[in-house]
């Protein structure tokens, strides 16, 4: 079992390191998967650090999970306000020439 717990660890390391070398020369973004990535490599670090009673280790992993768990809550908020932004319809407003009053309608019943 402790070999299990070893190999966690490892992988965490792999995967952590991955994403930083990968932002960093630019073949990922630095977004929700750089951070799903972190998150996963924090909770591999956590569990490997309890394991060994390496408390400046789990302390710092867990900063670093609750770091990467807000950054992909925001995106995510972001993402969901700019789906609703441009979920919008388009509306066309038209003044009529005989009593100048104003009609808005939505662009897809234009003609």
């Amino acid at each position: 079992m402790e070999l299990l717990w070893e190999i966690v660890g490892w992988t965490g390391a792999a995967a952590m390191l991955g994403a930083f070398l990968a932002v960093s020369m630019g073949w990922l973004k630095p977004g929700i998967g750089f951070q799903a990535i972190n998150l996963f490599g924090a909770c591999a670090f956590i569990i490997n650090g309890l394991l060994h009673g390496a408390w400046p280790s789990v302390v710092t992993n867990i900063a670093w999970f609750l770091i990467s768990s807000i950054a992909i809550l925001r995106m995510r908020a972001k993402q969901r306000t700019t789906e609703n932004v441009t979920a919008a319809p388009e509306v066309k407003a038209y003044t009529t020439t005989d009593t100048g009053t104003h009609m808005v309608v939505p662009a897809a019943n234009c003609p």
